[in-house]
């Protein structure tokens, strides 16, 4: 709701992620490569390089991770679950993500994240993870699920012609 008690949406806000996904896609599957920030125990940011995957579940989207559990990437998730991803490519596409993290052991979600991983989602993103995994239940392979609260896409088209960034936020679940 806004500052007025109307439920209009701000400029540059989308109503659905379907508004943006094309888009979203696009770019992260041109870039791949993403920036991944946590937070420490003493608020303090660390960003790390990483391939995350992203599928819709629904009409919204969900990413995944497939890592490995490094002690500094564990204390901070078990601290502060929040994090972002950020894509950019030198024609000024960028798409960031704020999303709540969550480790997954399900043997069924770590498969299927395999194959995502193997077959690219988007289109471009993802990689061959028997690179580093001897498989899907490889105990060295840790699986994040990823919930964004928050997507922005822009442009570089769009941002030299003045036309502002696309927002969509995740309703609220009450």
């Amino acid at each position: 709701m806004n500052e007025d008690g109307t439920t209009a949406r701000r400029r540059g806000h989308v109503h659905a992620f379907a508004d943006l996904r094309e888009d979203f896609e696009a770019i992260v599957g041109s870039v791949n490569y993403a920036t991944m920030v946590t937070v420490d125990a003493k608020d303090r940011p660390r960003t790390r390089v990483l391939i995350p995957v992203w599928e819709t579940e629904g009409e919204d989207p969900l990413g995944w991770l497939v890592t490995y559990p490094t002690p500094v990437k564990v204390a901070h998730l078990a601290n502060n679950p929040h994090v972002s991803f950020s894509y950019w490519n030198p024609t000024q596409n960028t798409a960031s993500v704020d999303a709540t993290a969550a480790w997954t052991e399900d043997p069924g979600e770590r498969r299927r994240v395999w194959d995502l991983y193997r077959y690219g989602s988007p289109p471009g993103a993802g990689y061959d993870p028997s690179r580093f995994w001897k498989g899907p239940d490889d105990p060295k392979m840790a699986v994040l699920r990823v919930e964004p609260r928050r997507i922005q896409v822009l442009r570089g088209r769009d941002l030299l012609s003045g036309v502002p960034a696309r927002i969509w936020t995740r309703e609220p679940r009450w």
